[in-house]
């Protein structure tokens, strides 16, 4: 099924026909102001028609920014629309006679053949000619295919860390803490202040659990620097496994150090809603998560009786597994692609240099509430604390090439093992067959 929206630019006319949806009631008006230093490069009198394509089932911070790209091209019609099954059905839809000037991109996508049609049909976004300036962007999140071309552009990024009740903090005196030793602590003091599970998250399922939240930014750190440990993992070489014993030994100790109360997280339904929900209760000193989980925490804070009673200061930290600091996991989230086939191509790529901007991008983020892909945090105090990571220290699997299938293979280790299903050493020797 295709659902489409139709973005209401001050000077476009909203048509209601089967298959489009109107703008959402009680939105507020974007702003139409323009963008400091962007200057159009067509006749800004031309007509057009500009369809992004992706999967989530609304976009408000994508049709804010084609409202402020309808200051400069009034006759531009821009729509988003939303597909169905979106990673199964965008090859297919691709190669049609519906493909989109736009769309939604990942990472993960490129080298696997299933989803070949979405590097082919991507336009080389790195070509000068196009006048994109990618200087915005943090580059470790880039992703270049082999042959140096650029298929894809972050929109937003994403980072595993946990949620922090600095109210909670303040009122025990606490601070928040910045490596392991300090975490350690901080979860004594707590448990002995009466919180049952100093940190919290969801522990029911492997896909995001708690565990994998809290050490793949660890594990990231012990192969960063290792080719032949990367290469041997994404080979799922038998061999492999024993990269991933100083992670699951971490694990365990970060269990067996009180940190968390495994029967405590298994009262929380689902990883997401339930997750947030459980966090606006106030009692939870801590609670993993991810950037994503950040995005629904604003819409639910008047979903919460006990946080609309009691509002309390929250931000996002990354979780310090380390004795030597946290590290920052920085990951593309959501990535746009320029059909290269596009009926309206010169506009396409209009619209990709106004929004490939600082500006463009941090007001999306604000308003979608994930992290910037731009290399300035600052504006967003929710993400402040990433800011503060050393360099040496922020990770990106983009950029050391950690494929999809071995982070596969190493969640269902950290989860079997975390949850007592398996011994370390029993993960280490199944490596390669865990995910299968």
């Amino acid at each position: 099924m295709i659902m489409k929206k139709r973005a209401c630019g001050i000077l476009l006319t909203l048509i209601m026909i089967p298959g489009l949806a109107g703008c959402t009631t009680g939105k507020p008006e974007p702003e139409q102001t323009v963008q400091e230093g962007f200057k159009p490069s067509l006749d800004t009198s031309v007509s057009g028609h500009i369809d992004v394509y992706g999967g989530y089932d609304n976009f408000e911070a994508l049709e804010a920014e084609f409202d402020r790209f309808n200051a400069y091209y009034p006759n531009v019609e821009m729509t988003y629309t939303k597909i169905d099954d979106y990673n199964n059905m965008i090859g297919t839809i691709l190669n049609g006679n519906d493909a989109p000037d736009i769309y939604v991109n990942y990472s993960w996508m490129y080298g696997r053949e299933q989803y070949q049609a979405s590097i082919d049909h991507a336009e080389d976004l790195s070509d000068p000619a196009l006048g994109i300036d990618l200087n915005c962007l943090r580059s470790n999140i880039i992703l270049n295919t082999e042959d140096g071309k650029l298929p894809m552009v972050p929109v937003f990024s994403n980072t595993y860390g946990m949620l922090v009740n600095n109210s909670l903090f303040e009122k025990e005196g606490l601070s928040v803490p910045t490596n392991y030793q300090e975490l350690v602590a901080v979860c004594d003091a707590f448990r002995e202040k009466g919180y049952a599970s100093p940190v919290m998250g969801f522990s029911n399922e492997e896909t995001t659990s708690l565990f994998t939240l809290a050490i793949y930014p660890y594990f990231c750190d012990t192969v960063a620097d290792d080719a032949e440990a990367v290469g041997k993992l994404n080979a799922l070489d038998p061999s492999a496994g024993e990269y991933m014993r100083p992670a699951l030994e971490k694990i365990t100790q970060f269990i067996n150090d009180g940190c968390v109360n495994l029967d405590v997280c298994a009262e929380i339904e689902n990883n997401y809603d339930a997750v947030i929900l459980r966090f606006f209760e106030g009692d939870v000193p801590m609670m993993a998560g991810s950037g994503d989980t950040v995005s629904g925490t604003a819409k639910r804070e008047s979903r919460s009786e006990a946080f609309t009673a009691n509002p309390f200061k929250y931000s996002f930290v990354p979780i310090p597994m380390s004795d030597d600091g946290a590290n920052f996991l920085d990951m593309p989230n959501l990535q746009f692609s320029v059909n290269k086939d596009s009926a309206d191509l010169n506009m396409a790529n209009e619209f990709m240099r106004f929004l490939v901007t600082s500006e463009e991008f941090n007001n999306m983020a604000q308003i979608k509430g994930l992290m910037s892909p731009t290399k300035d945090l600052s504006f967003n105090s929710m993400y402040a604390a990433f800011e503060s990571v050393p360099e040496s220290r922020i990770l990106s699997p983009e950029e050391f090439g950690l494929a999809d299938d071995a982070v596969k293979e190493l969640r269902q280790a950290v989860y079997g093992v975390a949850t007592g299903a398996m011994t370390i050493d029993e993960a280490v020797a199944a490596y390669g067959t865990l995910a299968q």
